[in-house]
């Protein structure tokens, strides 16, 4: 007859695996989560997206560092693990009151987590007139990045949409307006741990905000918060260890009795 205290054993030895996550996504500045809001309409694929904007960022933050940058927002999701030719994909959406006259920027980065170089994934900045991504005077865009659609102007007037705050409905200059939803897919050429990183920031002053909505973060087709994070398969794995070792140590004693 098998131990009572054994059978417990292997379900709380599984939930403390599954349960303890090593990382989580991480927001500095202002991040949240909408339906259709304004000129953004439901995202894509799951109706409800996420979004990180300027209105009450932090200084410094949201900066690729190629100029006159002041505050800013970014979001990081959790860690995870992809394979070398593993397809990443998400839907975003950029939206700005402040035009060209000073041109905010919006960014996305797949971030390696053993410290390696930032790949851009794609950056979008107003002009008064042309494609709004990639973004002129911001890094380029890693090879292999493919968006859908490739061209991108924006949809002019002053954008309605809540995360910009007071700045809601305004325009500065002539760029302001939004990208509409556009996919974004790239396949990762080395296999590693990443995260993904979205940023916003304000250019030379503080005011007429800008923002960027995302979603549908997947790699391979699985939802990246789904997918279990590195330290966690280490402990699933080692909760699958304990339990077939206290098994086996179980039957034998049994047999020998």
């Amino acid at each position: 007859m098998w131990d009572s205290k054994l059978l417990l054993l292997a379900p709380l030895a599984l939930a403390g695996a599954v349960a303890t996550p090593a990382y989580a996504d991480v927001c500095v500045g202002t991040c949240g989560t909408l339906g259709a809001d304004g000129v953004v309409t439901e995202s894509p694929l799951t109706g409800t997206y996420q979004y990180v904007s300027t209105e009450n960022g932090l200084d410094d933050v949201g900066s690729l560092g190629v100029g006159s940058e002041t505050n800013g927002s970014t979001f990081q999701s959790s860690i995870f693990a992809a394979n070398e030719g593993s397809a990443l994909q998400f839907y975003f959406n950029y939206v700005t009151s402040d035009g060209s006259g000073y041109a905010d920027y919006g960014w996305a980065a797949l971030r390696p987590d053993d410290g390696g170089d930032d790949i851009i994934l794609f950056t979008a900045r107003t002009t008064p007139d042309g494609d709004t991504v990639p973004g002129f005077g911001l890094p380029g865009l890693a090879p292999g990045v493919v968006l859908t659609p490739a061209s991108t102007p924006i949809i002019p007037g002053g954008p309605a949409w809540s995360p910009l705050g007071g700045s809601s409905g305004s325009c500065y200059d002539d760029g302001c307006g939004y990208t509409g939803w556009i996919g974004m897919t790239y396949t990762i050429a080395d296999a590693g741990n990443y995260s993904l990183i979205f940023g916003v920031t304000n250019w030379d002053d503080t005011s007429y905000e800008t923002g960027l909505a995302f979603d549908g973060l997947t790699i391979d087709d699985t939802p990246i918060g789904q997918v279990p994070e590195p330290a966690t398969w280490a402990m699933m794995i080692g909760g699958f260890a304990l339990v077939g070792s206290a098994l086996r140590r179980r039957r034998t004693a049994v047999s020998f009795a």
